[in-house]
């Protein structure tokens, strides 16, 4: 599965929230860019975002000075920040939980910035979607059980462990498509023998 790092804008400009908005609306247009990150003031403080539609929505639309509002005033903070190593599903369903646009991709320091359209973009959910690899990835884990428990022997704890690795997949496929799992494979795999399986 594609990561935060592999779609994210390495570009990104971080401005002081001491700032004006006026500033911020001139570094937004040298760039073309949608948002700009607000620098931390120490090492133990937190990042702010502030958007276009912070712009918009809360100086524009009230007819404030832009040279005499401070980026402090309409930024978010403590904005939610995005680790680089999050699988790209995950960052769309926190987008979709929290209504959000963009987000910094922090680790440490700033890494970038990640937005809406980076995910439509660059990802190949479309191709590929995450459920359907898991599903090929599933099936052929529950191969790979069924050949070690002939192999090894049922009652074995390789058998056992490839079995615990099967279940493992299947609770993630559920986890992901919210549901939860009637029969697993492994029971299923026991019901072809007539003797009960030592666990």
């Amino acid at each position: 599965m594609l990561k935060a790092s592999d779609v994210m804008t390495k570009d990104v400009a971080t401005i002081r929230s001491s700032a004006t908005v006026a500033e911020a609306v001139k570094l937004m247009r040298a760039r073309d860019w949608r948002a700009l990150i607000v620098d931390r003031r120490h090492e133990q403080d937190a990042y702010g975002i502030i958007s276009e539609s912070d712009i918009v929505y809360k100086v524009i639309a009230y007819g404030k000075d832009p040279h005499k509002i401070r980026v402090y005033e309409v930024m978010s903070k403590p904005c939610i920040a995005i680790n680089p190593d999050l699988g790209l599903e995950y960052v769309a369903r926190l987008f979709a939980d929290y209504g959000l646009h963009r987000a910094p991709v922090i680790q440490g320091d700033l890494r970038g910035i990640i937005s809406l359209t980076d995910i439509l973009a660059q990802s190949d959910f479309l191709e590929q979607p995450y459920n359907i690899l898991l599903e090929q990835q599933l099936q052929d884990e529950i191969i790979k059980a069924r050949a070690v428990c002939t192999q090894k022997g049922i009652n074995s704890e390789e058998c056992a462990a490839a079995w615990d690795a099967v279940e493992e997949m299947q609770a993630e496929i559920a986890h992901q498509r919210a549901e939860k799992v009637s029969k697993t494979a492994f029971e299923d795999y026991c019901d072809e023998y007539p003797e009960p399986l030592e666990a």
